[in-house]
């Protein structure tokens, strides 16, 4: 598949940022983390979005889009964490990243690191599964567009005519009946 073209590029390009950095943010907030200003999000997207494009001008390999992916949610929660708005903490004086309990901040890192694997799946399969469906889409919008055949009405096409039912082959009176009766009687 050939997905090099700039257009349909920044188009998935732009849709990946979008999805990724809006979960990244999301998960980031279901794990203790503030929520960020929409100027840090918008930063945030046109980074994500530069390096999807970058990286969608070839295939390259799990490896490498894993790399980029933890490299991205590295970024963003650095970016998040800078950027966030006040959120009230249970403990005066305590960072919001730093939630009480056995493993501070795993939480976190589990989140980023799920966000980022789904990235990484998601440029490598998803990225493909979009770039066909956006070719299906095409090639049936360009058969709308195709001029119709002079005299082409569309209440006018033919339709079958019902099936006619053929008539029931004539019974028997005696084979009619001879199911109806029956032959048991009363006990004797």
């Amino acid at each position: 598949m050939h997905g090099g073209r700039p257009v349909p590029r920044a188009l998935r390009a732009a849709a990946f940022a979008v999805v990724c950095v809006y979960t990244a943010l999301g998960t980031h907030m279901l794990a203790g983390g503030g929520g960020a200003r929409l100027g840090v999000v918008a930063a945030a997207t046109a980074i994500t979005g530069a390096g999807a494009f970058v990286l969608a001008a070839r295939r390259p390999s799990m490896g490498t889009l894993l790399a980029a992916a933890f490299a991205a949610q590295y970024g963003m929660h650095h970016l998040f964490s800078a950027g966030a708005t006040a959120v009230r903490t249970p403990v005066p004086g305590a960072d919001h990243h730093q939630p009480a309990g056995l493993f501070p901040g795993l939480g976190m890192l589990v989140a980023h690191v799920l966000v980022a694997m789904l990235s990484a799946w998601w440029l490598e399969r998803g990225d493909a599964a979009l770039l066909t469906l956006l070719r299906l889409l095409g090639c049936a919008l360009r058969d709308l567009w195709r001029p119709l055949p002079r005299g082409f009405t569309p209440l006018a096409t033919p339709r079958p005519a019902p099936p006619v039912a053929a008539p029931a082959p004539a019974l028997r009176t005696a084979q009619a009946l001879s199911s109806a009766l029956s032959r048991r009687g009363p006990p004797r």
